[in-house]
């Protein structure tokens, strides 16, 4: 256990200072956006002195490595700060906003990858044949669209035309689960689409990769059947590469689901952050990114553990 202790330690600390780093280019990114804060919040009527007034107030005038030590001090204590345009606690307006983004991510990852693993198997097994051919063709299809025409194709046929569900995915506290269920089903099918092609195919790759092995040879020599060749053999020698890419399409599903809240007008992290983006609320943007960069490291160095874990060479070492 000594060597796989080693490396999940390894991957650890280099998430965290990866985290450390990304978060300092965060904030130098937000520092260099053209306009001036304090003008945006005052309008363009403002006087000079009252401009002067709010930008020592905001603390714009500390040294920007002070104020990032001082924006980072905050974040170690839970506090992500005061949103400019609205004066409401960051952390605690995010908290249902995230919430939100998970839900809608959840229900998108429940279907997406299982179908996806299913599909990959199903086109592994008859490779070059017909069912190999259209699973393919399809899944071309979807990564060659951009994800917001699917959302709006889809929004024409489904909530527009037939009616079945609505066109804006507005869901509360107040809802029970099938209304919310109902109301997230068009981003939830964007989103399945748009992933479930990647992972599908990766998944194929993983298998065929595992199939040129002699052992798969011998396993087929042994008369076991072609699915069980791959159920017994390929699959669970293919996991590692599967794992990591699921994980960064799951990643996705909570990082690069801007367009899709944007789209639906999904109550999410995404439509929050596009929000203050046109506000340039600084520190919310901050936040924002901020968490949608944990979120993305987490999910990788978790795919990272697994691919350790999962490898037996490390496992059971000579």
């Amino acid at each position: 256990m000594g060597p796989i202790l080693t490396l999940v330690a390894q991957r650890i600390a280099l998430s965290l200072l990866l985290l450390l780093l990304v978060s300092a280019l965060i904030f130098a990114g937000t520092i260099v956006l053209p306009g001036d804060v304090a003008q945006s919040i005052l309008g363009q009527s403002a006087t000079p002195e009252a401009l002067a007034n709010l930008r020592a107030e905001l603390g714009l005038n500390e040294p920007a490595i002070s104020r990032y030590f001082s924006w980072l001090g905050g974040i170690f204590q839970g506090n992500l700060g005061t949103a400019l345009t609205s004066g409401q606690d960051i952390a605690s307006s995010i908290g249902s906003r995230l919430s939100n983004t998970l839900f809608l991510a959840f229900w998108a990852a429940l279907i997406s990858v299982p179908l996806a693993i299913f599909l990959g198997l199903l086109s592994v097994r008859y490779k070059d044949r017909w069912p190999d051919k259209l699973i393919s063709a399809i899944t071309l299809t979807s990564i060659s669209i951009p994800e917001f025409l699917i959302g709006y194709v889809l929004m024409y046929l489904i909530a527009v035309k037939l009616g079945w569900f609505s066109s804006v995915a507005m869901i509360n506290d107040g809802m029970s689960l099938g209304q919310k269920l109902n109301a997230i089903a068009l981003p939830v099918m964007v989103l399945t689409l748009v992933v479930l092609a990647h992972m599908m195919r990766m998944t194929r790759a993983a298998i065929l990769n595992v199939m040129q092995s002699a052992y798969i040879e011998t396993a087929e020599l042994k008369g076991l059947s072609g699915l069980d060749v791959i159920r017994k053999h390929a699959f669970p020698n293919a996991i590692a590469p599967i794992v990591n890419v699921v994980m960064l399409n799951l990643a996705y599903l909570v990082v690069g689901v801007v367009v899709i809240e944007v789209v639906f007008v999904y109550p999410g992290m995404g439509q929050y952050l596009v929000d203050h983006v046109s506000k340039r609320d600084v520190p919310v943007v901050q936040a924002c990114g901020l968490i949608f960069a944990a979120v993305y490291i987490s999910l990788n160095m978790f795919a990272d553990i697994v691919s350790i874990l999962s490898n037996p060479r490390l496992r059971h070492p000579k």
